[in-house]
């Protein structure tokens, strides 16, 4: 940019010198802070990114490394049903053809105290409800060991957990095949995401004892017969 030129001119007596600023063209930015485009490497987020992290590469899963598995199960099923069913019937009949045998031959043979007859009717009416609804849930983590790598690459798993306070015990099993890339980077699969899954969760103690079923009563309700 030119810097400020001043020229003078005289009017009447004194002189007067006017301010004449002259401004040269201003050109727009022609280079690059990366330098010149020939000279520079090509624009990569490795190489000019501030919170660029690099991606982990996939470790290597080998027969009786640990993984730990996010149970998450729920389910829920509701069901309805509804039977009205009624029946009416009304019978009579008359016998009124008898035979009878006489040797080889086939005879009639009336009744002297008439044709028996019977009558009757039948009104019966069957009426049925019922209503289900249930609702379950299971969520717990577990460590399993990988026993098996099978040749297409999937993986099988199983772990086994049991707590022992005092008299009460708690014993969690689960099995299943998992995908390689279905596990985690932080070393975790979620239970949806197990094939063959299988999952074993049994309790004993005190807690258990006031709440289960005695035998009778699970053969009253194997058989129901009332």
């Amino acid at each position: 940019m030119k810097s400020k030129v001043w020229r003078g001119s005289r009017i009447g007596p004194w002189p007067l010198f006017l301010p004449v600023l002259l401004v040269s063209v201003a050109n727009a930015q022609s280079s690059s802070l990366y330098g010149s485009p020939d000279e520079r490497r090509p624009l990569t987020l490795p190489t000019y990114s501030w919170t660029y992290q690099p991606t982990k590469e996939p470790r290597e899963i080998k027969i009786h490394d640990l993984i730990t598995v996010v149970v998450d199960e729920k389910s829920q099923v509701i069901s309805e049903g509804e039977v009205d069913r009624r029946k009416k019937a009304d019978l009579n009949m008359v016998l009124s053809d008898w035979l009878k045998l006489d040797g080889l031959d086939v005879k009639p043979a009336p009744q002297p105290n008439g044709d028996p007859t019977i009558g009757g009717s039948l009104d019966s009416k069957y009426r049925a409800e019922a209503e289900l609804e249930t609702r379950d849930a299971m969520k717990f983590r577990i460590a399993s060991e990988v026993v098996d790598i099978r040749p297409n690459g999937t993986i099988v798993i199983e772990g086994h957990r049991m707590i022992r306070n005092n008299e009460e015990v708690w014993e969690m099993s689960l099995c299943g095949v998992v995908r390689p890339e279905d596990v985690l980077p932080n070393n975790t699969v979620l239970s949806e995401n197990v094939a063959d899954l299988r999952i074993h969760k049994r309790e004993a103690g005190h807690i258990r004892d006031g709440y289960r079923r005695g035998w009778f009563l699970k053969w009253l309700d194997a058989y129901q017969p009332f």
